[in-house]
């Protein structure tokens, strides 16, 4: 049984709540068993991962989060950097599904984060189960 790391990005609580369920509920239903941790916002998420990666405690991780297109390009920095930084931590092995949304508006986050419709929160925990497995499938 593996022990999954959540961390969210907790900006939007209403849609954090779904996501988190999400994630929860596909981690439980294969069997795994996991916790959450909270970050103040995306740019936070890659620095909160590779701190918990050092510790040796969780498997992988599943990356959550909201990031909603404003009038300024905080929108682009916040979203290509959160990403990047998940990125790199994949590219140096540590298992992660990346579930943070960038969307024009909330209309579009809900659809996204609502394990009921899209459940992007239950494909990010699939995303990094998926990665555990080939991780410890390659030795």
């Amino acid at each position: 049984m593996a022990h999954i790391l959540i961390v969210e990005a907790r900006f939007y609580d209403h849609l954090n709540d779904l996501l988190v369920a999400g994630a929860r509920g596909a981690i439980e239903a294969a069997g795994h068993s996991c916790e959450v941790l909270t970050v103040p916002g995306a740019l936070e998420l890659p620095g909160a991962i590779a701190m918990a990666s050092e510790r040796g405690r969780w498997d992988a991780f599943v990356a959550l989060g909201v990031v909603i297109r404003g009038e300024t390009y905080h929108f682009e920095i916040v979203a290509n950097e959160s990403a990047r930084g998940i990125m790199a931590l994949t590219m140096d092995g540590v298992a992660i599904g990346n579930g943070v949304l960038t969307t024009e508006d909330e209309a579009q986050a809900i659809v996204r984060a609502d394990p009921a419709q899209l459940d992007k929160g239950g494909a990010a925990a699939k995303a990094a189960l998926a990665l555990l497995d080939l991780r410890d499938r390659m030795g």
